[in-house]
């Protein structure tokens, strides 16, 4: 019988506690991969997880080193002045169609529709008449 494991009653098995440990520690270690440590060990990978969910949840940061620690950054609030009042830009550029129909006719203008474009097409409509 393995000495890390003790038998308790007929399907149940207990790990010992150093043995959970190293497991973690390894599981934890960058590009481990907890799939194949389980595997290795014979225990099923959720149940390695849970230890690591305990682990971490515990406060056992000193084996995690596959992730940083997050670090607080300086943040400054300043007071709206005028420039906050100014429009957004627009993220893009607007884009559209202009479709009208005189007549028998039918103009239209596809693109960037801008106030230029519809001045620009009303003036050259307003000269064809």
């Amino acid at each position: 019988m393995d000495k890390r494991v003790t038998t308790v009653g007929i399907s149940r098995r207990k790990h010992d506690e150093a043995f959970k440990r190293e497991l973690v520690s390894r599981s934890l270690q960058p590009g481990a991969s907890v799939a194949a440590i389980a595997q290795d060990n014979a225990i099923n990978a959720n149940l390695l997880f849970n230890w690591r969910r305990l682990y971490l949840r515990r406060g056992g940061s000193a084996l995690a080193t596959a992730s940083p620690a997050p670090t607080l950054l300086p943040v400054t609030v300043e007071e709206p002045g005028a420039s906050a009042c100014r429009p957004a830009a627009p993220s893009r550029v607007p884009s559209g169609v202009i479709e009208i129909d005189i007549c028998a006719a039918r103009v239209r203008v596809r693109g960037v529709v801008d106030e230029a474009t519809v001045r620009w097409v009303l003036q050259a409509l307003g000269n064809a008449a």
